[in-house]
């Protein structure tokens, strides 16, 4: 048995690779999605919690969540809302 970490297959082997939907991007630093909320606790791997969590998808609110709690994988920043 190899040691070699097997790929899961992929179902559907029509998807664009990342670099094809990059050129489709609205231009570069585009904003597309966050979440928006009073942060309540952060820790050492960039889990978040918030309250009071909104959902912004192109910059127009997309859902209201109240808690939330974000898996740090998934954070790629936080910033400071002025």
């Amino acid at each position: 048995m190899s040691d070699a970490a097997q790929s899961p297959p992929n179902e559907n082997n029509n998807a664009p690779a990342p670099a094809a939907e990059e050129q489709q991007l609205p231009g570069p630093g585009a904003f597309l999605k966050g979440v928006v909320g009073v942060l309540s606790c952060l820790d050492g791997y960039m889990n978040i919690a918030l309250e009071q969590t909104e959902e912004y998808v192109n910059g127009q609110k997309t859902n209201e969540y109240g808690d939330a709690f974000v898996r740090g994988n998934n954070v790629l920043y936080i910033s400071r809302l002025s």
